[in-house]
C-alpha cells in the first residue's frame, strides 16, 4: 500500500506533515518503494525550499539556479534526517537548505578569493547596515555604529565593508568613475613594471668607472649607447676609422666590466 503524505499544514502554508512518511522511510530497505516514499517527501517540501531560495534573490544569481541549489539542500536534509531524534523535520531542513545556498554563494559567486571569515563579516556588516538604515534616515551609519550594532570590532567592520566591494570584479575596460565620457578605462591608469628597474644597480655600478674614462672614449660610448649613433657615424664625427671605433668600444666595455666585477668581489 503506497505511503500517503498528510496535507495538513503546520507552522507555515508550505510545510506539510510528513512525520508518518519519514517513519515509514526509515523502515524500508533500499529499493523502489524506498525511493518512491523519498521522492514524495521531497516533492511535498519543495514549496518550502523555493521560499527559502527566494530570500536570496537579487544578489547576482538567477532565481532558477537558487531554486535548484535549495532543492539539492532539501534532498540532503531528507537523506540525513533521523525522525528518531524527536525534532521536527522543518527545524532540521531550514538550516540545511539555507547553508547549502550560502555555500553556493561562497564557492561560486565571488570573483575574488575572500576568506570565509571575511565573507561572514561582510554578511554581518551588510545586515547591520540594513537594520540601522531604518533608524538613521538621511545618512549612512558610521563604522562605530555598525560595530556596536553587529557586536564587532571596528577593525572587523572595516574588513567587512571592504569585502562588500569584492563580491564582483570591475572590468579593466570599465570607464573610470567621473571620467566624463573621455574614453579613459581602468586599464589605462594601472601601473606596470618598469624594465629600467632591472638595470638600476648596473647603471650605478658603472657610473664611477665611466667617469674615469678619457674624455674621447667616454663621448664615444655616450654617442653609441645613449645617442643611438652607428659606429660609422661616430667614425666620421671623430675623423677615425670605423674599425678603430669598434676596438675602442670593445676595449672600454671590457675594462669597465672587469673593474665592476672586481669591485663586487
Amino acid at each position: 500500500m503506497p505511503t500517503r503524505i498528510n496535507t495538513r499544514r503546520r507552522s507555515h502554508p508550505d510545510t506539510p506533515d510528513t512525520a508518518a512518511a519519514f517513519r515509514t522511510l526509515v523502515t524500508l530497505p533500499p529499493g523502489i518503494q524506498h525511493d518512491t516514499v523519498r521522492e514524495r517527501i521531497v516533492e511535498a517540501w519543495l514549496p518550502m525550499a523555493d521560499r527559502l531560495a527566494g530570500r536570496f534573490r537579487n544578489r547576482g544569481e538567477s532565481t532558477e539556479d537558487l531554486r535548484q541549489v535549495a532543492a539539492l539542500g532539501l534532498v540532503k536534509a531528507v537523506d540525513r534526517y533521523d525522525p528518531g531524534r524527536g525534532n521536527a523535520f522543518e527545524s532540521y531542513a531550514v538550516p540545511t537548505i539555507t547553508g547549502e545556498i550560502k555555500r553556493h554563494f561562497r564557492d561560486h559567486m565571488w570573483t575574488l578569493h575572500v576568506p570565509r571569515r571575511v565573507q561572514e563579516l561582510r554578511n554581518r556588516v551588510r545586515v547591520a547596515g540594513q537594520e540601522l538604515a531604518q533608524t538613521l534616515p538621511g545618512r549612512r551609519p558610521t563604522v562605530a555604529e555598525l560595530a556596536a550594532h553587529a557586536c564587532l570590532s571596528e577593525e572587523d567592520v572595516r574588513a567587512g565593508l571592504e569585502a562588500l566591494e569584492s563580491f564582483s570584479a570591475l572590468s579593466l575596460d570599465a570607464e573610470l568613475p567621473g571620467g566624463g565620457g573621455d574614453g579613459w578605462a581602468l586599464g589605462d591608469v594601472l601601473g606596470s613594471a618598469d624594465p629600467a628597474l632591472d638595470v638600476v644597480v648596473d647603471r650605478e655600478a658603472v657610473k664611477p668607472r665611466l667617469a674615469a674614462l678619457p674624455e674621447r672614449e667616454r663621448e664615444i660610448l655616450y654617442l653609441r649607447f645613449f645617442g643611438d649613433m652607428t659606429q660609422s657615424r661616430i667614425a666620421e664625427e671623430f675623423g677615425i676609422s670605423q674599425m678603430h671605433v669598434s676596438r675602442l668600444i670593445s676595449r672600454c666595455c671590457r675594462r669597465i666590466r672587469e673593474q665592476v666585477l672586481e669591485d663586487a668581489a
